[in-house]
């Protein structure tokens, strides 16, 4: 019995390996060490060459970023462990469709360069919730954008990140879940909370570089081990587990077949597990939310040196999102292949053997193919890449989310805080969020991976589509104000939590035991639920909007899509708050004495980058020099007709992928 879990490569061997034995050997431990040492270099390079010791250093990396790093940069922190794991997993249980999630992005990256980048920069604004605060007024909408954010961050991408990395781990070191979790997250956040935004594009530009080595070196391995293309499709629809009975229970044929449209992106609108519709329209409006109001993203792009780099970065990273569906879902789909009984298993009592969870192994998918694949030496290297993924999306999020703590919470609190007080806020709560993070994990191994990547995106439907209403129409649309704005994210905000708990409340339910949750609100597929309610926020803001007060025009200069060429100065709407955090001059200009530092202290400032020398006091001429740069978004016309050119040909690509896969 115990054999024939085996791939007939190894069945030859007496005993076969345990997992996590396989990795013990000398070529893949010093791959393994050469990384970790490589990435902390390039972090230290990066965290003493760059100026950390401002909020705008932190924070925005000095806005002198080019367009190769914010692309590798965008693509390696929107590529989390989770996606290894998840895309891969999704793709061995039901076919390619997923990969449709990630051309998506295609379309959405050239809309964040050309339409909403623009707008941001010359808004002047560090985070997303700021620039509601100065195109709407008031503090309600920045305040709660700013706490749904955070909380968005913790229950979806931080939380799945560190299961799936986790669950790598423990496949290949044999190490204790929480042990394994406790270390990555020791590292990662050392070089987050001292290198500042600079440290982290620079890390996840070699960390891109290696991840895609790796993929490509697998993925290779992998056809070669099925036999090319043809054989694989063949070979994957006869992918099907010898064990489908136990006892008195018999499992039905369709939990445990590949399905019939495994090979196709749209699938039957009404019975399919991603209809096309819900792939075409409601992920549209979850890629709005997240390439074009996400502060991850976004503040990536804002680092850039003018505009032209952000388009390249753009471009860069949406190829780059081609990737995805060959070296991830289809590596998984292969996994199936190869270990059938392993990754397909759907007797309850079979998976709870192999992979410790009775709802399916597909999770296992990806791990379980470059553990048992790959040689030595390669296999250290693919474990590095998924603690390269892994880390790199986590720093990016660490990173932004004390961000948005520190410029849009913090700030409230404090109404003079100093520069170095906010840099120090701003990492303490990394710390805060870290210890969140890992008391949440328990939760997320229960809510088990058969439902992981699903909840991700599901979690997301529910409480995104507001967001990107808001943003759509704060950018195209002058007319909508502050309550219309609020009451759209309020009443969105309480329809998508009531699908949401309505749902964890009763359980997504598997293929064996399907869910008893009322048809009338769990039978919509939730990328439809996405759409409902976009549909529901959007006619909520404008209605709202048309029957109060409109924003004059002076408020709005540069705000909104038809006024963003004015030259009139703003008068902002949040003018006011912004005296008080200006004191009277006199009181900035007291010179004290330099005190003598102890070496503690020297070693602390060092570390934290609060030692650089503050620069001259800026004339009032030269701050509006300064703040005219920051805004600038003016092109070189050969540059900006080259990018042009490149962003029609991503979007061409795009549209030729979805209809070759279709």
């Amino acid at each position: 019995m115990e054999s024939s879990t085996w791939s007939p490569a190894t069945t030859a061997a007496a005993a076969p390996l345990a997992s996590h034995e396989r990795i013990r050997n000398a070529a893949d431990i010093s791959v393994i060490v050469v990384y970790f040492v490589v990435v902390m270099a390039v972090g230290l390079w990066a965290m003493f060459s760059t100026n950390r010791g401002t909020v705008g250093g932190f924070f925005l990396a000095g806005r002198s970023m080019v367009w190769w790093p914010i692309g590798a940069s965008l693509f390696a922190s929107n590529i989390g462990s989770g996606h290894f794991v998840g895309l891969a997993g999704t793709g061995a249980a039901a076919g390619i469709a997923t990969g449709g999630f990630e051309w998506n992005a295609l379309i959405f990256v050239v809309v964040l360069g050309w339409l909403f980048v623009p707008i941001y920069i010359k808004a002047g604004v560090v985070t997303m919730p700021e620039y509601l605060r100065k195109r709407f007024g008031g503090k309600r909408i920045q305040v709660y954008l700013s706490i749904l954010s955070l909380l968005l961050y913790i229950f979806t991408k931080i939380s799945a990140d560190i299961f799936s990395g986790a669950i790598f781990i423990n496949l290949a070191l044999g190490l204790d879940l929480y042990l394994a979790i406790f270390l990555l997250l020791a590292i990662t956040g050392i070089y987050t909370i001292t290198g500042g935004l600079a440290a982290v594009i620079y890390t996840d530009t070699l960390q891109t570089a290696i991840m895609l080595v790796g993929s490509f070196i697998l993925t290779g391995f992998a056809f070669h081990e099925v036999g090319g293309y043809d054989a694989f499709m063949e070979k994957y629809m006869n992918a099907i587990p010898t064990v489908v009975s136990e006892g008195n229970m018999t499992i039905r044929k369709e939990c445990y077949t590949p399905r019939n449209d495994s090979f196709h992106i749209f699938r039957d609108p009404i019975r399919g597990d991603l209809p096309w519709p819900g792939l075409i329209f409601g992920m549209s409006i979850l890629a709005l939310w997240y390439w074009c109001t996400d502060q991850v993203i976004v503040q990536r792009c804002l680092s850039a040196k003018n505009m032209s780099h952000v388009k390249a970065g753009c471009i860069l990273c949406g190829y780059l999102k081609l990737l995805p569906m060959f070296l991830m879902v289809m590596t998984g789909m292969i996994s199936r292949i190869l270990y059938t009984e392993k990754v397909a298993c759907t007797v309850p009592s079979e998976c709870e053997k192999h992979c410790g969870t009775k709802v399916g192994c597909t999770n296992i998918a990806y791990p379980t193919l470059v553990v048992e694949l790959m040689p030595n030496g390669l296999r250290g290297l693919m474990l590095s890449v998924m603690l390269a993924s892994l880390m790199s999306s986590l720093t990016s999020i660490f990173n932004s989310a004390s961000t948005l703590f520190t410029m849009d919470l913090y700030t409230k609190i404090r109404k003079r805080a100093s520069e170095k007080e906010l840099m120090i806020a701003g990492r303490l709560f990394i710390l805060v969020l870290i210890a969140i993070s890992i008391a949440w994990v328990p939760i997320v191994q229960s809510a088990q991976s058969g439902q992981l990547f699903d909840y991700i995106q599901s979690i997301t439907s529910y409480l995104g589509p507001p967001i990107a209403a808001v943003f759509l129409l704060a950018v195209f649309c002058k007319r909508v104000n502050e309550p219309g704005a609020f009451w759209g994210l309020v009443i969105g905000f309480l329809v998508g939590v009531a699908r949401m708990i309505t749902e964890f409340a009763y359980g997504t339910g598997s293929c064996m035991q399907p869910s008893n949750c009322p048809t009338i609100i769990c039978g919509v597929h939730y990328l439809y639920f996405a759409i409902i309610l976009f549909a529901i926020s959007f006619i909520i803001i404008l209605a709202v909007s048309l029957c109060t007060k409109p924003i004059e025009d002076k408020h709005l200069y540069r705000l909104c899509w038809s006024l963003r060429n004015s030259k009139e100065e703003r008068i902002d709407l949040d003018a006011e708050e912004e005296n008080i955090h200006e004191a009277p001059a006199e009181t900035l200009e007291i010179e004290y004495p330099e005190e003598k530092k102890g070496c503690c202290r020297k070693a602390y400032d060092l570390f934290c980058g609060l030692d650089q020398p503050k620069g001259p006091k800026m004339t009032k001429e030269e701050e509006a020099a300064m703040k005219l740069m920051m805004t600038d978004t003016s092109e070189k016309p050969l540059w900006r007709t080259v990018t042009n050119i490149n962003g029609i040909i991503l979007l061409a690509v795009a549209i030729f992928c979805h209809a070759y896969f279709a």
